[in-house]
């Protein structure tokens, strides 16, 4: 739970977030998220993820930078991306793009167990430790190249991309365990669009488009694959 100094920044946040559900819900089919989900968003300290000179916007509803050229994501996009994963107490779910670590501590509380890849050293070193002293243990992080996701413990009932690729990454699709379903942005950087991939038992790929997003790019290999 965030400090009680936030309290009431927290409850605009939420109150915020069920207004902008209501106004994207054209797009995105969804008026409101699940009590599950909004719980998680009004519980984890988001001031903890952010750079102790901009604590006092954390809990404003818009990116915020976190160093390596890099933000924390809108709260509102990171509750709509959580919503459509549908995230089970049993899933497993990879996060591609662990950032500050606030998007795989949000899933930590809805989720079994959550892996998460990030390319810059610097950032999946400090989310580590993050999310160690802040006692999410349930998180693994690692750091390599998010495009080859983690083969050693797939496949995974639940995939997240927080950066955007043109089209879905083969070794993702491959690691989506079937029933699974993947929330990534794909497209080029001028027309992204947040997508909803879904896995059926038999391993049919179906796709839906939800709403427009711009995300930083995921980096796509030259060549195989690398992690440290």
């Amino acid at each position: 739970m965030a400090n009680d100094r936030f309290g009431e920044l927290r409850e605009r946040l939420m109150a915020e977030i069920a207004a902008e559900a209501v106004l994207t819900a054209g797009h995105t089919g969804k008026a409101s998220f699940s009590g599950r989900v909004m719980r998680v968003m009004g519980s984890v300290p988001r001031h903890e993820f952010v750079p102790p000179e901009i604590q006092a916007y954390a809990y404003l509803n818009r990116p915020l930078p976190i160093g390596c050229d890099k933000t924390i994501s809108q709260p509102f996009i990171v509750a709509l991306m959580t919503d459509l994963l549908e995230v089970g107490p049993g899933d497993t779910v990879l996060e591609v793009g662990a950032g500050a670590g606030y998007q795989a501590a949000v899933l930590a509380e809805l989720a079994g167990r959550v892996y998460t890849v990030d390319i810059i050293e610097e950032l999946a070193r400090g989310t580590e430790r993050r999310l160690r002293r802040l006692g999410y243990d349930e998180v693994a992080v690692r750091v390599g190249n998010g495009y080859f996701g983690w083969p050693e413990f797939a496949p995974f009932e639940r995939i997240i991309v927080t950066a955007a690729a043109e089209l879905i990454p083969p070794p993702l699709i491959g690691q989506l365990k079937p029933g699974g379903r993947m929330v990534i942005p794909t497209g080029i950087p001028e027309r992204q669009m947040l997508t909803l991939v879904e896995k059926s038992p038999a391993g049919t790929l179906t796709t839906r488009d939800i709403l427009p997003v711009r995300f930083s790019e995921l980096e796509e290999p030259a060549g195989p694959a690398g992690v440290a």
